[in-house]
């Protein structure tokens, strides 16, 4: 048994505006959910959910603003030449983006956050990350990368390729998408996550002995005042917020 992770979760007060920003940033289409309060993100050509291939991205309501606290997840987005950096950075910038500092100094790559303040950097171009698509990897700030890759890799099917004292990655078997990594860091969580994962079981899986396994993994269970929801809200053993729908 395991888990697939289905989307990149992100809240915002304005769930529509937000992931019409996403759809152009990515080069993808916004797709309003059944009801007109989520919008997904996904590759243009019609929904399709979970996509076998990329990790969309669905924008929910919530009525907080973000908090001046940095998020513990964010989106590295992918380029290809020091033009198409320039390039995407001037696009973002026009579509609603702002340049942040969040301590990053003199790097190679240009730190944004979206409309609502959510942080994401564009990446100077990196052989690594040539087949991701847009999205180059989902990046999580943790206090120790090796017992989240522990967490991790036994939660979800992808597969570790780097586990380190500082640094641990994870990229779908299928070796398609963002990588999932988790790097190093001093501060601890503070604040409830802008950003999360959620994850999916497999039409032939139990969802309630996917949610027990987690547990057994090292997940804890997260009472967000969600009441009778038809998914199960948890936390991983660095305090991030996931959700198995």
């Amino acid at each position: 048994m395991a888990l697939r992770p289905a989307h990149v979760n992100i809240k915002a007060i304005d769930a529509g505006a937000v992931g019409e920003f996403w759809a152009r940033a990515l080069g993808w289409t916004a797709y309003p959910g059944s009801e007109g309060v989520t919008t997904y993100v996904g590759p243009a050509g019609g929904l399709v959910w979970p996509d076998p291939l990329v990790l969309g991205v669905d924008v929910v309501p919530v009525p907080e603003a973000k908090t001046p606290v940095k998020n513990r997840m964010h989106l590295d987005l992918a380029t290809t030449s020091p033009e198409h950096q320039a390039e995407l950075v001037r696009r973002l910038l026009d579509l609603g983006a702002d340049t942040t500092d969040v301590g990053q100094r003199d790097v190679p790559w240009t730190v944004l956050a979206d409309p609502e303040g959510n942080e994401f950097c564009v990446l100077e171009p990196r052989e690594v990350y040539r087949d991701t698509g847009p999205i180059a990897a989902v990046v999580v700030d943790c206090v120790e990368p090796r017992e989240m890759a522990r967490f991790w890799g036994g939660a979800v099917d992808w597969t570790l390729h780097t586990v380190t004292d500082d640094f641990a990655t994870l990229r779908s078997a299928k070796g398609t998408g963002p990588y999932l990594e988790f790097l190093r860091t001093p501060e601890k969580k503070v604040a409830p996550d802008r950003v999360h994962l959620d994850l999916l079981p497999y039409p032939a899986d139990d969802r309630t002995a996917e949610v027990a396994r987690l547990r057994t993994l090292g997940a804890t269970d997260l009472d967000l005042g969600q009441g009778d929801v038809p998914w199960t809200c948890l936390i991983d053993p660095d305090g991030h917020e996931f959700c198995v729908l």
